[in-house]
């Protein structure tokens, strides 16, 4: 079963259709790091360039003179199960009965094993173990049965469960869509005065194209030709459960997500921290990237010293020779490290968005303390993880997650520290401006779509 964590970009009906769907792949470039792809349409049917790899790595001059065409899909993947080749590169597409089909899609479905039983019963033959296949197979079946693209849309979710923000060509028709629960973010944009679709508005500023609105939960927007318009997959929506970890880690700082500005959450994030767990210290410390915009917010809150104390190396890629076995925690060192002047004799909090497993957390600990840390305290913005996320964030099983196994006393031993203090549910939900439109189940355990669904 595919989990993956992926930007989605759209550009409909403009000469630059491949170039500028690149740009907002490459804008997004934090929401995957495995493997990128472009789709594109014109009337001698679909072109593609997909690959392995970064998006800068992926593309050349060459590929664009190959991706004719006014409409474009992208997709950057990072997956967490599932092969890593590139017949397996998103989008993936199809050809039927002379028509053609692109699919881009974020998230994960949960019931894909029963769907596939079923379709495999009436004699669909698979590729991959991807659940976008499924939603393929499916959509192949609706459209034959039906000539009206939006019935068959409409008829293949009400079919899937899980997250899924979609990105669909159809000939020449574009559509984008998300679950009525509305777990992965999408947003539409404008450029030139013509629709673009991206998973993040930072796409849309580097385009200069104009932010329009996010689509909102259970929402599909079709695009064709000159004519736009929208419907909802459900007659009675369920109330949404965005996922607020994209607002805690996932996605980038400058973005709209959900229609919340993620800097500011993360900033409000910090002031909660603050409040329900002051720290006597003499600076906080931030790891970046992620830690940065909440250390800020506690630091103004509780008026101490903000110092970046910590240098990432922003030249780090995936694909690093991995160290002998003598060189441990290299991957770790190579990543992050300290101004070693600053951290002697000082007592020191750090601030930062999860611990997940904590063997992380556990390096960078030893390290301020093996240069003179006096104190080191924790102070994490987001409450414990103690259970996996079925719908597409790339959670450890339960059993490795360290907060699911161990109490804050027993992880505070743990991490070698002299407090550590998670960031409450309810200073969670308080950071933020629509508290009752997200899904706290890694928090909580309370998932949405009952667990029955759920893969465990």
């Amino acid at each position: 079963m595919m989990r993956h964590h992926c930007g989605l970009m759209g550009v409909y009906d403009h000469e630059d259709a491949a170039k500028l769907t690149y740009f907002g792949l490459y804008a997004q470039q934090h929401r995957g790091q495995e493997s990128a792809g472009i789709v594109t349409v014109d009337d001698k049917g679909l072109h593609e360039h997909r690959k392995m790899g970064l998006v800068h790595d992926v593309f050349s001059e060459q590929d664009f003179q190959r991706l004719t065409g006014r409409i474009a899909v992208g997709h950057i993947r990072y997956s967490t199960t599932g092969a890593s080749t590139t017949p397996s590169v998103p989008p993936f597409i199809a050809n039927y009965h002379g028509h053609t089909l692109a699919v881009a899609h974020n998230g994960n479905l949960v019931n894909t094993q029963e769907l596939r039983h079923e379709l495999e019963q009436k004699g669909s033959l698979f590729t991959s173990d991807n659940d976008t296949e499924v939603f393929i197979h499916l959509l192949v079946r609706a459209l034959a049965t039906t000539n009206n693209i939006p019935d068959a849309v409409q008829e293949v979710c009400s079919k899937v469960a899980g997250a899924y923000s979609l990105l669909l060509l159809i000939d020449n028709t574009m559509i984008a869509l998300r679950d009525p629960y509305g777990f992965r973010p999408l947003a539409l944009g404008r450029l030139d005065g013509k629709p673009v679709f991206a998973s993040e508005t930072c796409a849309f500023d580097l385009l200069e194209a104009d932010y329009e609105r996010t689509l909102e939960p259970g929402e599909c927007y079709i695009v064709e030709g000159s004519h736009e318009h929208t419907m909802r997959l459900t007659q009675k929506p369920p109330k949404p459960k965005q996922c607020i970890f994209e607002l805690i880690y996932f996605a980038r700082p400058d973005s709209y997500i959900f229609n919340e500005q993620v800097y500011v959450c993360r900033k409000n994030m910090g002031w909660q921290l603050a409040h329900e767990s002051p720290a006597d210290v003499d600076f906080i410390l931030p790891f970046p990237d992620s830690g940065v915009y909440s250390a800020v917010g506690f630091a103004q809150c509780a008026e101490l010293p903000y110092e970046h104390a910590m240098i990432r190396n922003h030249y780090v890629g995936r694909s690093f020779i991995q160290p002998s076995q003598h060189m441990r925690n290299f991957s770790a060192r190579v990543k992050i490290n300290p101004v070693k002047p600053m951290i002697a004799g000082k007592k020191i909090c750090i601030v930062d968005d999860s611990i997940v497993r904590g063997t992380t957390m556990i390096t960078r600990v030893q390290k301020l303390r093996e240069l003179g840390a006096k104190e080191v305290h924790i102070r994490i913005s987001c409450p414990p993880i103690k259970f996996p996320c079925h719908y597409g964030i790339d959670f450890a099983d339960e059993h490795e997650l360290i907060a699911a196994t161990h109490s804050i006393e027993e992880i505070t031993k743990i991490l070698h520290v002299d407090s550590l203090h998670y960031l409450s549910v309810e200073g969670l939900l308080r950071s933020v401006m629509h508290s009752d439109q997200y899904c706290l189940a890694c928090f909580t355990g309370d998932y949405p779509i009952p667990c029955s669904h759920c893969i465990r």
